[in-house]
């Protein structure tokens, strides 16, 4: 699959079978997101992928803040990904002191990229994807053991096979997106 096929045909897919996604086919996804850019190439984003029931569960019930549909994906999916943010590195010199003025907003964009990849990367493996942003950030770092201070919770990923195909949403044209300024 080429590049501009595989942008163009991932698609956010909220319905999986029950086939298992392999650690080999896990670690093909993100032997390929690992190429994703960061900040001064700080590589910050790290992934956790939570194949256990239980802890599906848990924070299904407890970390969605109540939203049903990401409680349904959360149980549904093969795996869930947390991505993984370090914190105070991206925008940010070894003392401390900003580089940037947009500071810590450079760990969120790191983070979204490397997100999009994963997404892709899993595309190109026939796997499905759709990017949860409703959740308690505390309340999964809790269930899971993260520690808040060091580490933030980017976006949780529920990967997965599917036998649904999911149609593209209209798009805005190039001439409504795009200013050339001369």
């Amino acid at each position: 699959m080429n590049a501009v096929d595989c942008i163009r045909g991932r698609r956010s897919v909220r319905e999986y079978t029950d086939r298992d996604i392999s650690p080999e086919t896990l670690r093909q996804i993100i032997e390929t997101t690992s190429y994703a850019p960061s900040w001064k190439n700080s590589q910050t984003v790290s992934y956790l992928a939570i194949k256990n029931k239980e802890l599906k569960n848990s924070i299904a019930c407890n970390g969605v803040m109540g939203f049903t549909p990401n409680m349904h994906r959360v149980i549904d999916c093969n795996t869930l990904m947390v991505v993984v943010t370090a914190k105070g590195i991206c925008g940010y010199n070894v003392d401390g002191t900003p580089t940037t003025s947009k500071g810590a907003h450079w760990e969120s964009f790191d983070a979204g990229i490397a997100t999009q990849t994963l997404c892709l990367a899993a595309h190109e493996q026939n796997i499905g994807s759709v990017i949860l942003g409703i959740f308690d950030e505390k309340q999964v770092a809790d269930i899971l053991g993260i520690d808040t201070r060091q580490f933030g919770i980017s976006a949780l990923v529920a990967l997965g096979y599917t036998d649904s195909d999911p149609h593209a949403p209209k798009r805005r044209s190039v001439d409504d997106l795009l200013t050339v300024i001369d």
